[in-house]
C-alpha cells in the first residue's frame, strides 16, 4: 500500500510515495530547465513554485543518441530524454530530520548517454538495508554538457564550458540546501559514480568549487584520465560546428538548432568515445585532476576505488571472434617494449591468447592504471583508500563477458532482479551471496567511511588500506579474497601511464 509523503523544500513542496518502508520522490527539479539562451549556459537556480508539486515519476533524461544499454532497457522503464533534464531522485527511510548518511550517484555512460533512473540504480535496498538516503541525478551529455565554446565565439553570451560538471555542482549544491528535509545529513554525503560518473567525480575531486559538498568517494571504473586540453577540446568543437555548417557569423544560432541536428553533429566528431568529456578550461578546472589530486586538492576524503577484471569485454562483445592485436597502439603504447608486454599479457591469461591479451591491455590501460595512479597520488595526503577489483565472471552471452565494464553496479546496489541485472547475469545460481556482500560493504563505506564489515559477518575477509608496499586489493567473486598486488607484472609496465 503507498501514501502521499509531503515535502518542503526551498523551492516548494513535494509529494512523494511510500510503500514498504521506504519513500521515494522522482522528478524532482534542481536547477532551472536550460532551455533557449540558457542551453549553453551553467545551471542557473531553480525559481520556487507555488502548490504542491507532484514527485511520483521519473524527470527526461538529458538528450542522447541510443545506446547499447537503452537497447536492454523496456520502454516503460527509460525515462524520455530532452533538453529539459535537470532532475534528481531521492529514496529514505523517512523525512523525519534524522540526518542520515546520503549516497549521491552519477551514471555512467561515456558522458553521452545514461540517466539517473536507470533500474539497477534504484536506492530502495541502500534506504532499507543501510538506513541511507539515495539520490540519483541527470547531468547534461554530449555536446550539451561538454562541448567546448571558448575562444570560438563571443556571439554566445555568457557560455561557459564544463557545463555537465557545473550540473552536477548544481545539484550538490541543492542536496546541501534541502536534503535534511528527506532525513539525510548534509555533513555526510557520499559521491559515488561508475564509468563516467566515476571520471566526473575523478574532476570533481580537483575542483575547489566542489570541495565541501561531499565528504567521501566511490569510483567504479573511472578515475582522472578522461579529460581533454583545451586544444582537443577546441578541436572537437571546430568538427562540431563544421558538421553543423556554421561558420563565426552564425553561431549565435546554436541557441535555437534543433536538438536532433546537434546530436546528429555530435556523431559525427570522431570515433573517440570521450569527445565530450570535462575540459581543463583554466577557470572550472584549472590543470589535470589527478596533478591537483597529488598536491591534496581531495586530502580530507576517503576513498574506494575500483575496477573490473574485464572492463573492455562489454566494448568487444560483438566482435570478440574478430579482435586483433593493433600493433600501431601498441607501439605507441610501450614502444621498443611492445612484444614484451603482449607476451606478459598471453601468460597472464589461461589460453594465451593475443587477441584476449589486447582486450587486457585496453581494459588496463582504459580503468586499472589510471585507478591505480589515482590511489597512488592520494596517498600522498589520506591513508584511507580502499582499492577493489570485481572478479565475477556472468554467464550470460555464453561467458564472453567475463566481469565486464558495470557488471559490479546491481551487486553493490542489491538489484540483482532488475530486468537489466538479469539480462547481464544470467540468473546465476548463488550470485545473490556476493550482492549481500558487496551492498553491505558500500553500505559500510558510506556509513563510516570503512569498507570493512563487522567481523560477526562471514564472506568479506579484513580489508585493510592501499598502500604502495603491498598493494592490498580486495577480489570480489563467488569466494571473495584479499589480494596483494594483483596481475603485478602487467602494473608494472605502465610506468608513465596516469
Amino acid at each position: 500500500m503507498m501514501r502521499d509523503v509531503i515535502v518542503e523544500t526551498s523551492s516548494g513542496a513535494l509529494r512523494g510515495k511510500q510503500q514498504r518502508g521506504v519513500s521515494c520522490w522522482k522528478g524532482i527539479p534542481f536547477a532551472q530547465p536550460p532551455l533557449g539562451a540558457l542551453r549553453w549556459r551553467a545551471p542557473q537556480r531553480l525559481q520556487p513554485w507555488t502548490g504542491i508539486r507532484d514527485a511520483t515519476r521519473f524527470g527526461s533524461a538529458s538528450a542522447q543518441p541510443d545506446s547499447i544499454v537503452d537497447l536492454f532497457n523496456s520502454p516503460s522503464s527509460t525515462p524520455l530524454a530532452g533538453e529539459d533534464c535537470l532532475y534528481l531522485n531521492i529514496w529514505s527511510p523517512a523525512a523525519d530530520q534524522a540526518r542520515r548518511p546520503v549516497l549521491v550517484w552519477l551514471h555512467g555512460g561515456a558522458f553521452v548517454s545514461g540517466s539517473g533512473a536507470e533500474p539497477w540504480t534504484d536506492g530502495s535496498s541502500f534506504a532499507r538495508n543501510g538506513d541511507i538516503v539515495v539520490v540519483t541525478l541527470n547531468y547534461r551529455l554530449g555536446a550539451l554538457g561538454f562541448l567546448y565554446l571558448d575562444g570560438l565565439t563571443a556571439s554566445l553570451d555568457e557560455a561557459v564550458s564544463n557545463r555537465g560538471l557545473l550540473d552536477q555542482i548544481a545539484a550538490l549544491e541543492w542536496i546541501q540546501e534541502n536534503i535534511a528535509a528527506f532525513g539525510g545529513d548534509p555533513e555526510c554525503i557520499t559521491l559515488a559514480g561508475e564509468s563516467a560518473g566515476a571520471m566526473s567525480i575523478g574532476s570533481l575531486l580537483a575542483v575547489p568549487r566542489a570541495h565541501g559538498l561531499f565528504h567521501r568517494a566511490i569510483l567504479e571504473s573511472g578515475a582522472c584520465r578522461n579529460v581533454l586540453t583545451r586544444h582537443a577540446a577546441m578541436r572537437i568543437a571546430q568538427t562540431f560546428l563544421a558538421q553543423l555548417g556554421l561558420d563565426a557569423a552564425r553561431f549565435a544560432s546554436l541557441e535555437t538548432i534543433e536538438i536532433a541536428r546537434i546530436l546528429a553533429a555530435q556523431q559525427q566528431c570522431g570515433s573517440g568515445i570521450h569527445n565530450f568529456s570535462p575540459v581543463i578550461d583554466g577557470t572550472l578546472l584549472t590543470a589535470p585532476p589527478l596533478e591537483l589530486i597529488a598536491t591534496g586538492s581531495a586530502s580530507d576524503i576517503p576513498l574506494l576505488i575500483g575496477t573490473n577484471r574485464d572492463e573492455a569485454r562489454m566494448f568487444t562483445l560483438t566482435s570478440q571472434d574478430h579482435v586483433v592485436v593493433n600493433q600501431k597502439a601498441l607501439q605507441q603504447l610501450f614502444g621498443a617494449q611492445a612484444s614484451q608486454v603482449l607476451e606478459i599479457y598471453r601468460q597472464a591469461r589461461a589460453d594465451g591468447s593475443a587477441p584476449q591479451a589486447w582486450i587486457d591491455i585496453l581494459t588496463d590501460r582504459a580503468f586499472r592504471i589510471p585507478a591505480i595512479r589515482l590511489a597512488e597520488q592520494q596517498l600522498k595526503h589520506n591513508p584511507h583508500v580502499w582499492m577493489y577489483r570485481f572478479d565475477w565472471p556472468t554467464p550470460a552471452f555464453g561467458g564472453r563477458l567475463g566481469a565486464c565494464h558495470a557488471l559490479e553496479i546491481p551487486f553493490a546496489w542489491n538489484t540483482l532482479d532488475s530486468d537489466l541485472a538479469q539480462l547481464f547475469t544470467d540468473e546465476a545460481p548463488n550470485r545473490q551471496e556476493l550482492g549481500d556482500i558487496m551492498h553491505a560493504a558500500w553500505i559500510s563505506f558510506i556509513r563510516t567511511g570503512n569498507p570493512n564489515l563487522d567481523p560477526r559477518r562471514a564472506g568479506l575477509p579484513d580489508w585493510p588500506c592501499y598502500n604502495l608496499e603491498q598493494r592490498p586489493t580486495m577480489l570480489f567473486n563467488q569466494a571473495s579474497q584479499l589480494a596483494h598486488d594483483p596481475q603485478s607484472a602487467e602494473r608494472q609496465c605502465w610506468p608513465a601511464i596516469s
